[in-house]
């Protein structure tokens, strides 16, 4: 039962959509139970941080959040704050909060994010701490209520976890190995969103390529068990009502011919691929363990590109991962200049406990690494800006996703993932609409609506 001294919650989320979804279920939970969202972490009297781990810096971030809160919780003992995701899932941090935070009081892990309502209870109504990290889970079925932040669009979990274990990555041991949803509890998901407003949903997991479902008797694929992504994605891309469908994050080595089909005939799928390829050395995609070469990788983009039309390409760039030469990031920027990306997400390598690229012995020197960040930076401004004349004059359909509070322009997003920024007034957010695109700004556009 709800504690009458306690009124509001704050979520604050760090890192990837699996997060921000997972947030979106928290946010349910406590709405459900008749707490209402606070502005601020200060004056919230349920505070839940969703941690990221990919990164160290990440930990340190949250370490600060909770330090501001301490004054603000000497002020309201009742307060309970609390920290789940995939940074409870390491040992030595879990024990350094109970350790060093006190006004901690709440603690659980990627693992048992359904079990919060009963955790929360638990919080409130006992003087000790409650810290509840399972090491693995094989449910995959997490139904829970959901406050989305957008009444228009959300996320949908089709699987958990992760096989792939590149070198420089916790994920497989935070988030535990993959588990994939059924096809049915997928559907139903979907189906239910549209009939609440959505228009949009994002299909997430680590991995999407290599889900593998199980389907019942009520739909037609060739066996009920292994059903792939293109043949999920094909399926949801029927649903009556959705109008786009997405999905993040593809892994190379799993990008299917199947897949580029089921995208390239079905117009509602997005043309939008995001595809990490982290760095354009063979030598460093080995040393990675990410299971393709650079003429691989290639080989898929021009398939992509070759078949998908107006199709935007994404990807991720880590510079300076350990035992890269000189020759090793020329190889990289050169790959840039290939590709032709239409974004470029950028990152110095560090070091990540529990990682085995952390114990390699050959690390780039901290000051080589910046040096390159800069150059590689550099090589993406220059690239910027290429792709959008193609698009100019052009009308194409944007999904209005919200107004900028200082030049009250419309920003909405195209197909492939291009932003653009319109006049026009705040009865068309979450609706679908004509925008002609009279200017390319690098990485997006202005446009004209056309109503």
């Amino acid at each position: 039962m709800k504690n009458s001294n306690l009124k509001s919650y704050k979520i604050v989320t760090f890192g990837c959509q699996m997060n921000a979804r997972d947030s979106e279920k928290l946010a349910g939970v406590l709405e459900e139970k008749g707490y209402t969202e606070a502005t601020d972490e200060d004056t919230a009297d349920i505070v839940i941080f969703n941690t990221c781990t990919v990164r160290e810096n990440a930990n340190q971030k949250l370490y600060g959040h909770i330090g501001q809160l301490k004054k603000s919780y000497l002020t309201n003992r009742n307060k309970i704050i609390g920290i789940c995701g995939c940074m409870m899932q390491e040992k030595d941090e879990v024990e350094k909060i109970v350790e060093k935070y006190p006004q901690v009081k709440l603690i659980f892990g990627t693992h048992n994010i359904d079990e919060f309502g009963f955790l929360i209870e638990e919080a409130i109504g006992s003087n000790k701490k409650v810290i509840r990290v399972y090491d693995k889970s094989n449910n995959v079925e997490k139904t829970l209520p959901t406050k989305r932040v957008f009444g228009f669009k959300c996320g949908i979990n089709i699987m958990f976890g992760c096989n792939n274990f590149c070198t420089y990555c916790i994920v497989p041991y935070v988030r535990g190995r993959e588990r994939s949803r059924d096809v049915d509890s997928i559907v139903k998901e979907i189906k239910s969103s549209i009939n609440d407003g959505v228009v949009e949903v994002m299909l997430l997991g680590q991995n999407v390529n290599s889900y593998k479902g199980i389907a019942s008797q009520s739909y037609k694929f060739k066996n009920n068990y292994d059903v792939t992504f293109p043949e999920l994605l094909n399926e949801v891309a029927k649903i009556d009502g959705l109008k786009r469908v997405r999905f993040m994050t593809s892994h190379p080595k799993d990008l299917s011919d199947d897949l580029i089909d089921v995208i390239k005939n079905n117009s509602n799928i997005c043309r939008h691929i995001h595809l990490p390829v982290q760095s354009g050395s063979n030598s460093i995609l080995k040393a990675m363990n990410r299971h393709y070469d650079r003429d691989s990788y290639l080989r898929v983009i021009d398939k992509i590109r070759s078949n998908i039309e107006d199709v935007g390409i994404t990807t991720d760039i880590i510079v300076g991962f350990p035992g890269e030469t000189e020759n090793d990031f020329e190889d990289t920027l050169k790959l840039i200049n290939q590709v032709s990306y239409d974004a470029v997400f950028t990152f110095e390598y560090s070091k990540r406990t529990g990682t085995k690229a952390a114990e390699m012995d050959n690390q780039v020197p901290e000051d080589v690494v910046k040096e390159r960040f800069k150059k590689l930076l550099k090589v993406v401004e220059e690239n910027s800006g290429k792709n959008v004349e193609r698009y100019v004059g052009k009308v194409m359909d944007v999904l209005v996703e919200s107004e900028d509070k200082i030049s009250g322009k419309l920003t909405g997003r195209l197909s492939n993932n291009y932003l653009v920024h319109f006049n026009g007034s705040q009865n068309l957010i979450g609706k679908i609409i004509n925008v002609k695109l009279v200017k390319g700004c690098k990485f997006y556009f202005e446009g004209e609506a056309l109503l």
